[in-house]
């Protein structure tokens, strides 16, 4: 989103405490990762919007040398998680930065309304992005529930922020574990019931279900049946497509929220909170200290993303094998990866940006970071209508590699109006819906 936050909602004079940040006031490079980070979560997200899940499956078991499966490769080495942790990094470092740029005034409208009044209106947000946009892989929605947990931490020390996100991973991985855990108890479970059939035992209710739910798990396999009927609705009317997705959106967002999301957006978050109270994102560190970000980033976050993928992601497309070879899931790693993979991407583009031998394009993605909120938005706009069947229909059509061509024109196209528009206009067109609905009032949008 924006460096800073918003929101308020009766008609009051707005004092001079509360106003939104200045262009002259805007830290360039928190914009410019920003926008790295926002076109880069279209890397993740686009085989949401345009193929059946089972594809994912299909490159797991099949060929391992096609253009398909060295694409899924080194998305899921480089990027998968990590994009999404910049933002969420940037996310809690523009927290900070909207509480330092309010002051308490009397009788002016108090810092914390201001916070919590625009949180709720990107709650809203995020629910017309899932159920009107029918994005059905909306992150505003957890980023503001979140969100409202943060303010109690904005003035903690970069210590407590980074070892409260490193808690929030852990418990992440934590779930992973236990997940793994009852896993192999059901495999033990399964292999205990297989051992007495083959003893001439008798089997007992408890192994027979033992039994059936192992194999139930170990057989499975996406039915052509549910996929054609997934590419059906989705190549639908918009009403056929809302249907459709509707049990997917609700579920995400409350089973989602406490299984994955704040665990996963909180902890990016109070880490970026910390980085940025050390000054990493406003580049106040030496060039040593980013390239050593670099090596670090990189030289940890690469090998382990190499391992998750091919022993982890390609290891359980083969479920029994996997349990019985290893006691702890690779996926336990994940949060390992996120972090030193996004501290990598964070250094490199700081490092690009001092060298100055790309202005135009640092130009360019300060401004899709300084837009990043309608960016978002229009993500989800451009690709449902192109995916979807009240648009073009062209859902599950492509191949998954042929995906990513969308991925780049959008990226084209966004690199190209984002600074054609702030040329113009201090604001993007969602930024300034979502700044005039906070201070309920209308802010100037002409430069």
């Amino acid at each position: 989103m924006d460096n800073s936050l918003e929101p308020s909602m009766q008609p009051v004079e707005t004092p001079v405490n509360a106003g939104p940040v200045q262009a002259a006031d805007r830290i360039k490079t928190i914009d410019i990762i920003r926008g790295v980070g926002l076109l880069g979560i279209l890397l993740m997200n686009i085989p949401g919007f345009g193929i059946d899940p089972s594809v994912y499956d299909s490159m797991r078991r099949g060929l391992h040398n096609t253009t398909d499966f060295y694409t899924l490769k080194v998305v899921s080495i480089f990027f998968e998680g990590t994009m999404r942790g910049l933002f969420s990094m940037l996310f809690g470092a523009g927290m900070i930065l909207f509480t330092m740029n309010k002051k308490e005034m009397p009788g002016a409208v108090p810092v914390v309304y201001l916070y919590y009044r625009r949180l709720l209106w990107l709650l809203f947000f995020g629910v017309i992005n899932a159920y009107v946009l029918l994005w059905w892989g909306d992150i505003l929605f957890f980023y503001a529930l979140c969100g409202m947990l943060l303010y109690t931490f904005r003035n903690s020390s970069p210590k407590l922020l980074l070892f409260l996100g490193i808690l929030c991973l852990s418990i992440a991985s934590l779930k992973t574990s236990l997940w793994h855990n009852e896993t192999r108890e059901s495999r033990h479970n399964y292999l205990e019931a297989v051992a007495a059939e083959k003893a001439g035992k008798k089997l007992t209710s408890e192994q027979k279900e033992a039994k059936a739910s192992w194999l139930e798990r170990e057989n499975w396999r996406p039915q052509p049946e549910r996929i054609e009927q997934n590419v059906t609705q989705m190549r639908s009317g918009y009403i056929a497509v809302f249907n459709h997705l509707l049990p997917r959106n609700a579920d995400d967002e409350t089973w989602g929220t406490y299984h994955w999301a704040i665990w996963d957006c909180l902890g990016m978050m109070l880490i970026g909170m910390a980085l940025f109270r050390w000054g990493f994102f406003s580049n106040n560190l030496t060039t040593k200290d980013y390239t050593m970000g670099l090596l670090v980033g990189y030289g940890i976050g690469i090998p382990v993303g190499w391992l998750i993928f091919t022993r982890g992601q390609l290891g359980m497309a083969n479920i029994a094998q996997y349990v019985d070879t290893y006691r702890v899931n690779h996926f336990v790693l994940y949060d390992v990866k996120r972090v030193f993979l996004s501290l990598g991407h964070a250094s490199l583009i700081m490092l690009i940006f001092r060298s100055r031998i790309v202005p135009w394009l640092m130009k360019a993605l300060a401004s899709v970071g300084q837009m990043a909120f309608t960016n978002y938005l229009m993500q989800s706009i451009i690709c449902t209508l192109y995916f979807h069947g009240y648009g073009l229909g062209n859902y599950n059509k492509l191949s998954y590699h042929q995906l990513y061509y969308v991925v780049l024109a959008v990226w084209i196209f966004q690199l190209i109006f984002s600074p054609v528009w702030l040329h113009y206009y201090r604001f993007g067109p969602f930024e300034w819906l979502w700044r005039s609905l906070t201070y309920w009032k209308k802010q100037p949008m002409k430069k």
